[in-house]
C-alpha cells in the first residue's frame, strides 16, 4: 500500500539506506584489521614518547573503551529492533493492501485508517533512533567516556522505544486475521472463477455451432451469448482494473447465463422435436372436438325434450362456444406452425399453450352436456340411490360426533340436523310434476359437502386433543 503524502519517509526509505547509517559487523572487522597491520609502524612511533613520559591516549583498556563498547551493543542492538521492526511494517503493508483489493466495507476502511495512524508512530521511533546514530560518533578516537555513556543510554531508549511500537504493531497484526484470512479466501476464489467463465462461455459458444450444423438458427440464444462479450472482455481487463469483488460476480454471473445458453443449445433440437410433436396432436384433438361439438346439439335435444328447463339452460350455448373456441384454437396452431418454421421457439411454445388451454375448456363444455344427461338419466330412474347414499353420509357423521359422548357437540350437531332438513326438502320436491332433477342433485351433493366438513372438523380437533395430552 503506497505511504500517505503526509507520512515522512524519505530518511528511512529502504534497510539498505538505514544501514548506511550504521557501520556493519564486516565493516568493523575490516577496520580493525587495518588497524593490526599497521600497529609496528605506530609502536615505533609511539612507544618511545610513552617512554618519555608522553601524554598520548592509551589504545585498550581503561574506562572510556568499556563505555565504548558498551555504547556499541547498545547500537547494534537498536539496529536490529529497527530493522525488526522495519520488516514487519513492510509485512504488514502487503496485508493491508490484500484487504483493501477485495473488502471496502466500514472495518477494512477502519483498519486502513489505523494502520496509516499507526505508520506515523513508527515513523515517530525510527526518526528517534536515527537521530541518535546520528548525534553520536562511537568511531572517535577522542570518545570520551561520559559521551560513550549518553550515546549508550540514548540508543537503550529508542531500542525500547522500537521494541513497544513492534509489540503495538504485533497485536494489530493479530487483530487483522479475520478480514485478512476472508480477503485470502476471496483472492484464492479470484482466478478459478474466472477460468470457469472463460470455459463456460467456450462450451455454449461451442454448443450453439453445433445447433447451427443441425439447421437450427437458434438466433435469441446466439443474442445471449453474444450479449456477454462485453462481460468477458473486462474478466480478461482483470481485478486490478475492476475490483476483486466485482470481478467474482462478474465471473459468477457470466459462468451462469454461459450456462443456460448452452444447456437450451444442447436441448433445442429435442426441444423443435417436441413442438412437431404438439403441433400434430393438438390439430388431431381441434378436429376430434369439432366432431364431438357436434354432437352436443342432439343432446340438449333430449334434455329439452324429457326434463324441465332448469336441467338444462346453463348449457343452452355449449354448441356455440364449442365451436367458437376451436375456431380460436385452430387459429393459433396456425400462428404456432409459422412461429416453429420461423424457429422462434418462446412464441411458438407460448401459442401452443394457449391452444392446449382453449382446448381443454371445449372439452369440459362438451363433456357436461353429455354428463348431464347420463346423470339425470340415472336419478330418475332410481332415485333413492342418491337418497340413501346423502343419508349414510349424514349418519356417518352423526355416530363419529357421538362417539365417547353422551351427548353431541353442538358446533357438529347443528350442521348435520340442517343437513338432514335440507336432504327432507330436496326428497319433498321431487314430488311434482316434471321435478327438478338437477336441482335435486345439486342440493344432495351440496349436503355431503357439508357432512364432509363437519367430519373433518371433528377429527382434527380430536387429533388436536390427542396430541396435548
Amino acid at each position: 500500500m503506497p505511504d500517505t503524502p503526509s507520512t515522512p519517509v524519505t530518511p528511512f526509505a529502504s534497510p539498505a539506506s538505514r544501514a548506511s547509517r550504521a557501520p556493519s559487523a564486516t565493516f568493523r572487522a575490516a577496520r580493525d584489521a587495518v588497524s593490526l597491520l599497521a600497529l609496528p609502524l605506530v609502536a615505533a612511533l609511539v612507544l618511545p614518547a610513552a617512554f618519555a613520559g608522553g601524554g598520548t591516549r592509551r589504545w585498550f583498556g581503561g574506562r572510556a573503551e568499556s563505555q565504548r563498547a558498551a555504547a556499541q551493543e547498545a547500537k547494534d542492538a537498536a539496529a536490529a529492533a529497527f530493522y525488526e521492526l522495519d520488516t514487519a511494517q513492510r509485512d504488514l503493508r502487503i496485508s493491508i493492501e490484500t484487504i483493501t483489493a477485495v473488502d471496502d466495507s466500514p472495518a477494512a476502511r477502519r483498519t486502513v485508517a489505523d494502520f496509516e495512524a499507526l505508520g506515523r508512530r513508527i515513523d515517530e521511533v525510527s526518526r528517534q533512533y536515527i537521530d541518535a546514530v546520528d548525534a553520536h560518533d562511537l568511531d572517535r578516537d577522542d570518545l570520551e567516556a561520559s559521551a560513550a555513556g549518553r550515546a549508550r543510554s540514548e540508543l537503550a531508549a529508542a531500542k525500547d522505544e522500537l521494541g513497544r511500537v513492534k509489540q503495538e504493531l504485533d497485536r494489530f497484526t493479530r487483530g487483522l486475521e479475520p478480514l485478512l484470512g476472508k480477503a485470502e479466501t476471496q483472492l484464492a476464489r479470484l482466478a478459478p472463477a474466472v477460468e470457469r467463465a472463460r470455459q463456460a462461455l467456450l462450451a455454449a459458444s461451442n454448443a450453439l455451432d453445433a445447433v447451427r450444423g443441425s439447421g437450427l438458427r437458434a438466433d435469441d440464444l446466439a443474442a445471449r451469448l453474444a450479449a456477454l462479450g462485453p462481460e468477458l472482455t473486462k474478466l480478461n481487463q482483470g481485478a486490478g482494473q475492476h475490483g476483486v469483488p466485482e470481478t467474482l460476480q462478474r465471473a459468477e454471473r457470466v459462468s451462469r447465463e454461459a450456462e443456460a445458453v448452452r444447456a437450451e443449445a444442447d436441448r433445442l433440437p429435442e426441444r423443435a422435436a417436441e413442438i412437431d410433436h404438439r403441433l400434430v396432436s393438438l390439430r388431431t384433438r381441434a378436429q376430434a372436438l369439432t366432431t364431438r361439438s357436434e354432437q352436443v346439439e342432439p343432446v340438449l335435444s333430449e334434455l329439452r325434450r324429457r326434463y324441465a328447463a332448469a336441467c338444462w339452460q346453463d348449457l343452452q350455448h355449449v354448441p356455440e362456444q364449442a365451436a367458437e373456441s376451436v375456431r380460436q384454437a385452430e387459429a393459433k396452431l396456425r400462428e404456432a406452425r409459422a412461429a416453429r418454421a420461423e424457429q422462434r421457439w418462446p412464441d411458438a411454445t407460448a401459442l401452443l399453450s394457449t391452444v392446449r388451454a382453449l382446448l381443454n375448456s371445449t372439452d369440459e363444455a362438451v363433456s357436461a352436456a353429455g354428463d348431464r344427461l347420463h346423470r339425470l338419466n340415472a336419478v330418475a330412474k332410481d332415485p333413492q340411490h342418491e337418497i340413501d347414499r346423502t343419508r349414510f353420509a349424514i349418519r356417518d357423521a352423526q355416530r363419529l360426533a357421538m362417539a365417547g359422548r353422551s351427548t353431541p357437540d353442538p358446533r357438529h350437531a347443528r350442521p348435520l340436523d340442517e343437513s338432514v332438513a335440507r336432504l327432507d326438502r330436496a326428497v319433498a320436491a321431487l314430488e311434482g310434476h316434471h321435478p327438478d332433477y338437477w336441482a335435486f342433485l345439486t342440493e344432495t351433493e351440496a349436503v355431503r359437502e357439508s357432512v364432509a366438513r363437519v367430519v373433518a372438523r371433528i377429527r382434527e380437533e380430536r387429533g388436536a386433543g390427542a396430541g396435548s395430552a
